[in-house]
This record gives structure tokens, C-alpha cells and sequence, in this order.
């Protein structure tokens, strides 16, 4: 029996990995669309049932949705983080830049909510406190922590 060489002589070992020193997550372009199709859907839908009150709860609908899409484009990166701290949306648009200093905890919560399992990133910095779902970063929370601990070590 012959015992093949898993590096023949043209071939490099693999190398590690680059270490992270940078990362940004932002929401999936998929779910701005979903968004801006429901709110479509919903002015359509609207307009379809020829009715006051037909047009003003599809049309208060349609409105909210339009809102979060337009978050969604406007903010597209709600986290950002690199050696020296983190860049975190706030409010509809604004953003914040914490050093690792300033950041308290970094955290997964999961909690079940209407049957079913969520999790949620917090990044606890002293009086402030900032919420990210799955959604949000287009990514696992859990994975998103484990990323942020080692860019902070």
C-alpha cells in the first residue's frame, strides 16, 4: 500500500488565516428589497380595495415599511469594529465611535419569544446600551461576539 503525500512538491501547505483587524456588518440588500416590496405590495393592495379605511391601513403600513427600508439604505453598516474600538449606528442614522476602553460587555442574549429561539448582540458601553439582531448584521450574533472578542484581545 502506497501512502499518498498530501503536499506534493509544487504545493504549500495551507497557511493560517489572516488575523481579523477589521470588520463591518451590515443588513442583507435581500431584506431592504423584501421591504420595499411589501410596501408595494401594501400601497397596491390599497389602492385595489377602493375604500377609505382600505387606504389608510395599507397606506400607514406601506409608510413604516418605506421607513425601514429607507433606514436600511441610508445606514446599510450598523457595526463596524477594529483594533482600537467599534462604530455603532444610533437613532435612524447617526452613528458612534466607542474605544474598547469605553465598552463594558460584549454579549449574546437569547431569549424565546412567540415560540421561537432569538438572539440578540448587545454591546453594553456604561450608560448606553446597543441592540443588534441577526437581521441587523446580516450574520449569527453568537459568531459576531466571538469575532468582536478576538479583535479586542
Amino acid at each position: 500500500m502506497r501512502i499518498r503525500d498530501p503536499y506534493p512538491d509544487d504545493a504549500q501547505p495551507p497557511r493560517e488565516p489572516e488575523p481579523v483587524t477589521e470588520v463591518a456588518y451590515r443588513v442583507p440588500g435581500r431584506h431592504t428589497a423584501a421591504m420595499l416590496g411589501l410596501a408595494l405590495a401594501l400601497v397596491l393592495g390599497g389602492w385595489y380595495s377602493g375604500r377609505p379605511a382600505g387606504w389608510l391601513i395599507c397606506g400607514l403600513l406601506a409608510l413604516a415599511f418605506a421607513a425601514f427600508a429607507a433606514r436600511d439604505l441610508i445606514a446599510p453598516v450598523r457595526l463596524r469594529a477594529d483594533r482600537h474600538g467599534v462604530e455603532v449606528i444610533s437613532g435612524f442614522a447617526g452613528r458612534h465611535r466607542l474605544a474598547w476602553g469605553d465598552i463594558d460587555r460584549v454579549r449574546v442574549d437569547e431569549r424565546v419569544r412567540w415560540g421561537r429561539e432569538t438572539q440578540t448582540l448587545e454591546i453594553d458601553a456604561g450608560e448606553a446600551l446597543y441592540l443588534f439582531s441577526a437581521r441587523d448584521l446580516g450574520a449569527p450574533p453568537a459568531e459576531v461576539a466571538g469575532v468582536l472578542d478576538r479583535l479586542r484581545s
